[in-house]
């Protein structure tokens, strides 16, 4: 059957870089090349990079880890150092408090006007005691003098009249004084007791804690939260109150931004070629597809950016289906937490758009603050000059870490860069895969073969009579000659053309399907001629399917 042949180096025409964030947060620099990538380098872009060759060419394995040298760290809790243990079972202490504290979905300002209430109710209450007490007071002095005028009744009849009208005057002003007292008593006493019913649904609501979810994951919940912590961890180095505190802003920003009901909003799908998900790399990661050339369509440009409106739009839209997406990994530990980025920078607006870039540099700040820990990889290809000259730049601000996440490829080198971390079966057929509608799928495993420069390679397929074989195959570049036959094994019988031998164009169908129906025991052959320099990669696959004899 046919050899199988290891991928071939790509060190020539990829360069490991990384791209977006300060060294200080190189957790977030991932995640913000998740949403885009030109725009971005070029709006951060100061004059800082590394040695990236403008042509495609790997930059030296001192100052970068060779392109795929990156492992992700483990999300099982038993794996972890003890000092990261530590830091996740201090940061899960931080969040139990405030859900029993319900700080998450309670302003932190509510509190303060709180005790200022309870306070005045007290201070009004105080107030009001003494002022009753020298009520009493002036009543017992009233009742005193009633007493005194009385001994003197005998001796002066109308002066105890006068005092006796004094005295009536005198109970009916205190009468009047109880009466308007007695009412700001009741008021003040409705002021403290609604105060106090407001504290008591607080300190109620507040005897549980309140249930928070982020990417549909509940907080605490169960081991997938450990997932969700140990991505904000990270991208703090592991720095627990730093982690706090861009849990406790994403869970802020979330609500503001009003992300469930996003996520049921009709926002169109004017940009599903730009952006779309397809397949998984060979780790089992899901692959996004971001492919700025898109941007091109100048009804489609105006439609996303021309205005601020449309440009809040799109971010909403692009949060969307990041979100989506994300709702679907697997955060279970051990799971695929992480996606792989392939972002194609063919006939990419550039750096020029400004209206690109506002819109880019927005979702930047979103995404460096709230979506850590996210990217598996970020690969760019067909990578124009310019944009190496910019990354070249900012590298050195970058981590290794952080870099090792990156690959770069130009236009020859993109397909051979995406097969070195894509299945063929999973690639699409315009980035060099087999990947298509039709009679194969994700499922039919295709064999890739190296054939040398200068080199003629036959692949053989042993069939058995009554059968359909059926197969596909490409070579990437092309330029080479295609021929394919029967020969069966009987002495006696003649070996039948099922392809002619031909010169295959680059230019030509990126695929070629054969079929052919065995009604005796042979060999199906293809031969691949490669009379160019360089050396092609073969794709191939084939399935047999019984056929009754006619």
């Amino acid at each position: 059957m046919a050899e199988e042949v290891s991928k071939t180096s790509t060190t020539q025409e990829e360069v490991a870089v990384a791209d977006v964030a300060p060294t200080e947060k190189p957790d977030n620099n991932v995640v913000v090349s998740l949403e885009k990538d030109a725009p971005q380098e070029e709006e951060k872009a100061s004059p800082e990079k590394e040695n990236i060759p403008e042509t495609e060419t790997e930059v030296s394995k001192d100052n970068i880890p060779e392109s795929g040298s990156f492992k992700e760290e483990s999300t099982i809790v038993s794996d972890l150092p003890e000092t990261e243990k530590k830091a996740l079972q201090e940061l899960k202490q931080l969040i139990q408090e405030a859900l029993n504290k319900h700080e998450f979905s309670a302003p932190q300002s509510n509190h303060p006007p709180k005790d200022e209430k309870s306070e005045d109710a007290t201070d009004y209450k105080e107030e009001q005691k003494r002022v009753e007490e020298e009520k009493e007071h002036v009543v017992h002095a009233d009742a005193a003098e009633v007493v005194e005028s009385t001994e003197k009744e005998a001796a002066e009849v109308k002066e105890t009249e006068v005092v006796d009208e004094k005295v009536a005057v005198t109970d009916a002003a205190s009468v009047v004084e109880d009466g308007a007292k007695t009412v700001e008593a009741i008021e003040e006493s409705v002021v403290s007791v609604t105060v106090l019913e407001e504290e008591a649904k607080v300190e109620a609501a507040s005897a549980s804690p309140e249930e928070i979810s982020i990417w549909g994951v509940p907080l605490l919940a169960d081991e997938r939260s450990d997932v969700i912590l140990l991505k904000f961890l990270r991208a703090r180095d592991f720095k627990v109150k730093d982690a706090f505190a861009m849990i406790k802003g994403t869970i802020r920003w979330r609500k503001e931004f009003g992300m469930e009901e996003l996520l049921e909003e009709d926002l169109g799908d004017d940009l599903e070629k730009a952006v779309y998900m397809h397949g998984f790399d060979k780790e089992g990661h899901p692959v996004c597809y971001n492919i700025y050339g898109e941007f091109q369509n100048k009804e489609l440009y105006k439609k996303s950016f021309s205005d601020e409106e449309k440009r809040h739009r799109f971010l909403r839209w692009r949060i969307q289906f990041l979100e989506k997406s994300i709702r679907r990994l697997n955060f279970t530990p051990g799971g695929i937490s992480t996606i792989v980025q392939v972002n194609d920078l063919k006939n990419s607006p550039g750096p020029a758009k400004w209206e690109l870039r506002q819109a880019t540099k927005q979702a930047l700040q979103l995404l460096q603050d709230n979506y850590p820990e996210f990217v598996a990889k970020q690969v760019f290809i067909n990578v124009p000059w310019w944009y190496l000259a910019v990354n070249r730049m900012i590298s050195p601000f970058l981590t290794q870490r952080t870099k090792s996440k990156f690959v770069f490829a130009g236009p020859s080198k993109s397909a051979e860069t995406l097969l070195r971390y894509i299945a063929a079966e999973q690639l699409p057929v315009k980035y060099g895969g087999l990947s298509k509608d039709g009679e194969f799928g994700i499922s039919d495993a295709v064999t890739e073969i190296t054939v040398r420069p200068a080199a003629k390679h036959t692949v053989e397929f042993p069939v058995t009579e009554n059968s359909l074989l059926s197969w596909e195959l490409r070579v990437i570049g092309w330029d080479v000659s295609y021929g394919a036959e029967f020969v069966p094994n009987s002495e006696g019988s003649y070996t039948v053309i099922i392809q002619k031998a031909r010169k295959v164009a680059s230019s030509e169908e990126p695929v070629l399907s054969n079929n052919y129906k065995i009604g005796e025991p042979g060999k199906v052959v293809l031969t691949i001629d490669n009379q160019s320099s360089k050396k092609k990669k073969l794709l191939y696959r084939l399935k047999v399917k019984p056929s009754s004899s006619d």
